[in-house]
């Protein structure tokens, strides 16, 4: 990420469970200036399966949400957008290489008083057979995160 050169960087998974179509949707609040980093919520406006996955998702954001003073609804999304100077300030304070980097980027964007925005976004949900591989020890490391790194 320190190799971009654009204004706007954009994370997504590369397994199309969130669509490449919808970047617009992302960037627009951050070309309006409206936020310095923003969130794709697969919970803002659309209908989620009720599963283990959403379970472990609402209550890793309720913990974050807790720890960060933020109201996000989806913290967990791995459709993230920022505006150049955000990730500048962000980069540095990053050490997690796995799951717990969503956490870490929350809290350390929060420490930072950066403004974060959440858009609706669509959300084409994998199973585990399909290769979605995340599992309770990765919700363990997201907890641990979410105090680590807001503390």
């Amino acid at each position: 990420m320190a190799e971009v050169s654009s204004d706007f960087i954009i994370i997504q998974d590369a397994d199309f469970e969130y669509n490449p179509a919808e970047y617009e949707k992302l960037l627009a609040p951050l070309v309006a200036g409206e936020a310095d980093v923003i969130y794709g919520s697969r919970f803002k406006n659309s209908k989620f399966i009720f599963s283990a996955y959403y379970i472990a998702n609402k209550f890793l954001t309720f913990l974050s949400n807790l720890f960060t003073g933020l109201s996000l609804t989806d913290m967990e999304t791995c459709y993230k957008c920022f505006t150049r100077e955000a990730l500048n300030k962000i980069l540095p304070h990053l050490k997690a290489n796995r799951f717990e980097i969503e956490p870490e980027i929350t809290a350390v964007a929060a420490k930072l008083d950066l403004k974060i925005k959440e858009v609706p976004i669509s959300y084409s949900r994998r199973s585990y057979a399909q290769g979605k591989k995340i599992g309770w020890k990765d919700g363990l490391q997201a907890i641990i995160a979410i105090v680590k790194y807001s503390l």
